[in-house]
């Protein structure tokens, strides 16, 4: 008999795994057995049973290749790649308005429909997969947004934010797009991996033991600052909430306002403030507190576009950091954020990231 290989290998793989069964072909012929086989060959007894029994009805051609194993796709190369141009239109395009997100049904549904060849649910998904799509965690927008007063934003406010300056080291801040070959920022160490899920042994529940009382939250205010000729620095302000009677849950306008003055005295030079709409952020005591600063410009983010802010990175990067971490008090969750912020405030190449992420890059500094 011939033997397909899995169509999911490489030339190179299917050469090597060749290569194996002809090897077995000649240990037969000195007389091996087929426990003695499987031993030195590292595999399974029950193929190289197989393989003995091939080898003694038709020799070593018994046990050669027959290629890649599996039918041929139904589909050439060139209704693939139209296949491909539809995926990228989105499902919206094609009639699939609610939940814009394709699967192995509507993609075997719409070959049917355009090229008029049965697939099923799982042939669809195989060929997804050899398309390069692959299973997401879509990103989540807001219904509100704007894109064409984003896109504005961009073009004509950005240019007027950013001024000469310098450009910020390539870098990602995120886990599914590199930045280069390393997959980090340039100089940034390699990530360890969050806490993981609690173990235990099989049958026994892991118990962890939390406060039972009132907790409280915490309340964060961070900034990036860049400035030409100098690294990166990150900022933050934190407010802890015990829960009291009558204390205030959220920062105040004289809390960002101080975080902006301490950026202001460590960059010693006038500031150009970006942020996004929140309500403490455009009220009239904020304004006013603007307004006293003549070393402050300030310019408002699109609404909903929270991609262009590189504190969302600083955010999310803190909670992957803290994932699966309890605390029993909130102290001393105080604690392990400022732990965690801290470490960042040491780390400009990352922080060099999360301001690329946003796309919002800075042109290098005139001659």
């Amino acid at each position: 008999m011939k033997y397909p290989d899995s169509g999911g290998m490489t030339a190179k793989e299917r050469a090597r795994r060749e290569a194996v069964r002809l090897r077995a072909a000649e240990l037969f012929a000195a007389g091996i057995g087929a426990p003695e086989v499987a031993r030195q060959l590292r595999v399974s007894p029950k193929s190289a049973c197989q393989w003995r029994r091939d080898w003694a009805a038709g020799g070593p051609a018994a046990l050669a290749s027959s290629g890649p194993g599996g039918q041929r796709c139904r589909l050439g190369p060139a209704l693939r790649e139209k296949l491909a141009a539809m995926l990228e239109q989105g499902p919206a395009a094609h009639g699939w308005d609610e939940g814009q997100v394709w699967t192995g049904a509507r993609v075997a549904a719409l070959i049917g429909r355009k090229f008029h060849i049965a697939y099923s649910v799982s042939g669809a998904t195989r060929l997804l997969h050899r398309l390069g799509f692959t299973p997401q965690m879509p990103a989540r927008r807001a219904a509100e947004r704007d894109e064409a007063a984003v896109t504005a934003w961009k073009e004509d406010t950005w240019p007027e934010v950013k001024g000469p300056g310098r450009r910020p080291a390539a870098g990602s801040a995120s886990r599914t797009r590199p930045a280069g070959s390393s997959g980090r920022p340039p100089g940034a160490l390699p990530q360890a991996p969050p806490g993981g899920a609690p173990r235990g042994r099989r049958g026994r529940t892991p118990v962890v033991t939390v406060s039972g009382r009132r907790s409280g939250r915490i309340s964060l205010a961070g900034l990036i600052a860049l400035r030409s000729g100098s690294r990166t620095r990150l900022g933050y302000r934190i407010r802890v909430h015990h829960g009291h009677r009558g204390e205030r849950r959220s920062l105040s306008e004289a809390d960002y306002m101080r975080l902006v003055d301490g950026a202001h005295q460590l960059l010693r030079a006038p500031v150009v403030l970006l942020w996004d709409r929140l309500g403490t952020h455009v009220s009239k005591r904020m304004r006013q507190l603007v307004a006293a600063r003549s070393w402050l410009t300030v310019f408002l983010l699109p609404a909903y576009a929270p991609e262009l802010n590189p504190v969302e990175g600083v955010w999310a990067h803190c909670r992957h950091r803290l994932a699966n971490l309890t605390a029993g008090t909130v102290d001393r969750l105080e604690t392990l954020v400022r732990n965690r912020l801290k470490s960042l405030q040491y780390r400009p190449a990352t922080l060099d990231g999360f301001m690329a992420e946003t796309g919002l890059q800075l042109d290098p500094p005139l001659p």
